[in-house]
């Protein structure tokens, strides 16, 4: 893999990934662009003891537009891009209207909360375009670029994950209108947080509690439930697993987890890359093919934190999806949105059968 990496007109990082070592890419933003802003700011929920991110200024991002303004895609004489390069094969910049950023100042006022504290909304955004064709989706991609992703989720993992003030890195992606993605070229983000996720920090006290109580891994124990029982299994290959969860949330959902227990996506070897990268694929066209129409998603990567010293992170994708049926979509209603408590239409076990069909 080579990289490189320049930086654009407001002096945000770019990076190209390619397999092809001879790859040039131009190394000059011909726009004018103004700064980036640096007030998002962080707020602790006392009720949850939750951060949540505040970050005003996303209310003016691109939103939807035509695909030939499209920002992620190469940049021509009419339209100069995000990507000053007339092509490329895998690019990753920081977001323009980042949620969180390393130059995010102090909070200009106090929202004179005794219970509420607020610092700046450190961390980075970076955006990652796993293709430079417009119209492609992430399951057009060879099993050769697929892989070139995780090796770019690799790199960027391992780099990140080094920031001072940085203690979890997010990989994913969100496709389709119907899940408020804001831009129709393929790409998903990236977010390296200054605080480990709610959701990740539920797992890890649900695992400590299970190894304390039986002195096993409880990532492993789900792994090895799910392939004795067979009905929910998709795929099994030399290094990984796929199947939909016995107490799936989402209508269509899959998990896939390597057989090799590792926290993060640069512990993976190149053949376990690969490996993931063909499996993926086949459960993406699988997806698309289960209704009349590509199914809206998102792909999830669980790492664990930077600071993992108990060793219970297991890295694992989750893959969901928000349509219920060809022409209906699962909204989180009252249940789901008020109480998280969630209430699936559809039994795993039909869902595996379903996508094991197609």
């Amino acid at each position: 893999m080579k990289r490189t990496i320049t930086t654009l007109a407001d002096g945000r990082e770019l990076l190209y990934f390619d397999t092809d070592d001879a790859a040039v890419h131009p190394q000059r933003d011909p726009r004018t662009l103004p700064a980036v802003s640096t007030t998002s700011q962080l707020r602790l929920d006392p009720l949850l003891d939750e951060w949540v991110m505040m970050a005003a200024h996303r209310q003016n991002r691109t939103f939807q537009p035509p695909v030939e303004s499209c920002p992620l895609c190469p940049s021509s004489a009419g339209n100069q891009t995000e990507i000053p390069s007339p092509g490329y094969t895998v690019a990753i910049f920081e977001n323009r209207f980042p949620s969180l950023s390393t130059a995010a100042v102090p909070p200009e006022a106090d929202v004179d909360h005794p219970l509420v504290p607020v610092r700046p909304g450190f961390g980075r955004c970076e955006v990652v375009c796993f293709t430079s064709d417009h119209h492609a989706r992430f399951a057009d991609l060879s099993t050769e670029q697929a892989t070139l992703v995780v090796d770019a989720w690799a790199d960027r993992t391992a780099e990140l994950s080094t920031l001072d003030g940085v203690e979890q890195v997010f990989c994913f992606e969100s496709r389709g209108a119907e899940i408020g993605v804001t831009l129709g070229h393929p790409h998903g983000q990236i977010y390296a947080y200054p605080f480990v996720t709610p959701r990740t920090r539920r797992m890890f006290e649900v695992a400590r509690a299970h190894r304390e109580r039986t002195g096993r891994d409880l990532h492993a124990d789900i792994l090895a439930a799910e392939r004795a029982a067979g009905v929910r299994m998709l795929a099994e290959t030399e290094h990984w697993v796929a199947f939909v969860p016995a107490a799936a949330r989402w209508p269509v959902e899959v998990h896939l987890y390597p057989l090799r227990r590792v926290r993060s996506i640069p512990e993976l070897t190149a053949a376990e890359r690969s490996d993931f990268a063909a499996l993926y694929l086949d459960v993406l066209r699988r997806f698309d093919r289960l209704y009349d129409a590509p199914l809206p998603y998102i792909a999830a990567w669980h790492q664990g934190p930077v600071a993992d010293e108990q060793e219970l992170g297991y890295l694992h994708l989750q893959l969901f999806s928000v349509r219920r049926t060809a022409d209906k979509l699962k909204y989180l209603a009252g249940s789901e949105s008020g109480m998280d408590a969630f209430i699936t239409d559809a039994l795993p076990e039909d869902i595996a059968r379903r996508l094991r069909e197609i």
